[in-house]
């Protein structure tokens, strides 16, 4: 394949994504997904049916869905296939604009997906579109940490897997990219914060939906120019967006990780507080597709985690 990258937002309309299947994997009983830091036990035929769900729900609203797994040479498909984490592709590589940067793992459990998938990634892009810096490239980011505001600004958390090196490392390119602005947060060290989009998610192009402690956490903006602080509602309002705080988080992947297929549509877990996006968003004239991911859920991440935007209208 030969693929032209072009991501400007979250909210424009989703037209090529990334996804690949669950491990082969049970995990049997609480104390193996405590050990390997997961939620709950897992059931992996449960898991193959939810992933199934998603993709088929994407691909009905018109998105083509790449599993990047069909594409790995033979030799890598038997490792693939066992690492229990490979269904968390947001994490693996960001489209800036029309430039793809790979991430570099934070854990070292995640380490061979991420060689196996740029290596593909190498092949699918451009050298000068895919920014492929090997064995150079030693801070952590990955880019559930990431989210796309609109054409000027990014927002990252530098915390558990995500280094302010590596932003530092990767601001230049982020500009050359075309933005002009790069946000960062400092989230809290917890299971919960363990990535930005389990804290906060764009809803279509104008609000951001986030848990209400984050109003008290300050932004450092950087630009070509330099640095400076503000607080998170003052940064997203230079873009014009909104922060719409919420209290009635009660599962933070379900609530948060969702994933905008269009600026009217969101894809959304079953599991999540319907009372944030029916009453707290009043979302009358957007669409909510529901679909049901609990069991994917329990290894820690949600629908926006399983899925790496490619192409965006």
């Amino acid at each position: 394949m030969t693929i032209k990258p072009n991501c400007w937002s979250e909210h424009g309309e989703l037209k090529t994504v990334v996804v690949t299947a669950p491990s082969v994997w049970n995990i049997p009983n609480q104390q193996t997904a405590t050990d390997v830091q997961w939620e709950k036990p897992v059931d992996r035929k449960k898991a193959y049916k939810n992933h199934e769900k998603m993709v088929r729900a994407m691909e009905k609203a018109g998105v083509k869905v790449i599993d990047y797994a069909d594409y790995l040479p033979k030799e890598s498909r038997d490792l693939n296939e066992k690492l229990l984490n490979r269904y968390f592709v947001r994490d693996l590589a960001c489209v800036f604009g029309e430039t793809v940067l790979p991430g570099v793992a934070g854990t070292s459990m995640r380490k061979p997906e991420y060689v196996q998938a740029h290596q593909l990634m190498k092949n699918w892009f451009e050298e000068d579109v895919f920014l492929y810096e090997g064995a150079s490239q030693k801070h952590p980011i990955e880019f559930g940490d990431v989210l796309i505001l609109n054409r000027d600004a990014v927002f990252i958390n530098v915390g558990m897997r995500t280094s302010i090196e590596s932003v530092e490392h990767r601001k230049q390119a982020i500009f050359d990219a075309g933005f002009s602005e790069i946000g960062m947060i400092d989230l809290p060290r917890r299971a919960d914060t363990l990535h930005l989009d389990m804290n906060c998610n764009m809803v279509g192009g104008d609000i951001l939906l986030a848990k209400s402690y984050m109003r008290y956490l300050p932004v450092q903006i950087v630009t070509r120019e330099g640095k400076q602080y503000m607080m998170i509602h003052d940064f997203l309002a230079r873009h014009k967006i909104e922060v719409m705080y919420t209290s009635s988080v009660n599962n933070t992947v379900a609530d948060i990780n969702f994933l905008n297929l269009d600026p009217e549509t969101l894809l959304v877990s079953t599991q999540a507080n319907q009372k944030i996006f029916s009453k707290e968003l009043n979302l009358k004239k957007k669409q909510v597709i529901k679909i049901d991911v609990e069991e994917l859920e329990k290894g820690g991440g949600g629908i926006r985690c399983m899925t790496l935007p490619l192409i965006r209208s």
